[in-house]
């Protein structure tokens, strides 16, 4: 779609969502309200549920679920053999002892994973990749970064560049203000 002549998408209705409209009555019928973050956190949002619905769809199509793929791609960006403790993948996926647990059970009855008890330390365990494991995330891995290549087509390298500098350093400074360094998937606790 081409764009109009200050660079945005023309106004068709249902495909846009008109930030400046909301910033504007916002400020017509409330002056003095703080407008200037709906140019930024509205787009955030939409972006996030945009490209979180693409990746489910994706992900449904090649037959895993987005918690199975992070934990297989935690092991393999690992690299060889492909194996790490619970806590280092608990830790490595910004999720819970308890998330990670009911993640490798599920990939352990698929024959994703294999578990073995820690040497020398009763409750440490370590988890690696197998071959069908290995084979799943190689697949699936190109499949969903190059779909996001794909959506990112839109802006230059140098845009793209720009951009995700613009976005850690937001996503470093909410995190500070708000003294919470975890980061999950949209919608989850």
């Amino acid at each position: 779609m081409n764009t109009n002549s200050s660079g945005q998408y023309p106004t068709d209705g249902a495909s846009t969502y008109p930030v400046q409209e909301i910033a504007a009555a916002w400020e017509r019928e409330r002056p003095g309200t703080p407008v200037s973050s709906i140019g930024i956190v509205t787009p955030i949002w939409r972006l996030a549920k945009l490209l979180g619905d693409d990746r489910r769809r994706v992900l449904a199509q090649a037959g895993v679920d987005s918690a199975t793929l992070d934990l297989l791609s935690v092991l393999r960006r690992n690299g060889a053999p492909y194996t790490l403790s619970t806590r280092e993948l608990s830790r490595r996926s910004l999720v819970t002892a308890g998330a990670i647990s009911q993640r490798v059970a599920r990939a352990e009855r698929e024959g994703l994973v294999t578990r073995r008890p820690g040497e020398g330390r009763p409750r440490t365990v370590h988890v690696t990749l197998t071959r069908t494991g290995h084979d799943l995330v190689e697949e699936t891995v190109d499949q969903v970064l190059g779909r996001e290549a794909e959506l990112m087509g839109g802006l230059s390298s140098e845009q793209q560049d720009r951009l995700a500098e613009l976005l850690q350093l937001l996503l470093q400074d909410v995190q500070h203000r708000l003294g919470d360094t975890r980061i999950s998937h949209v919608g989850e606790d």
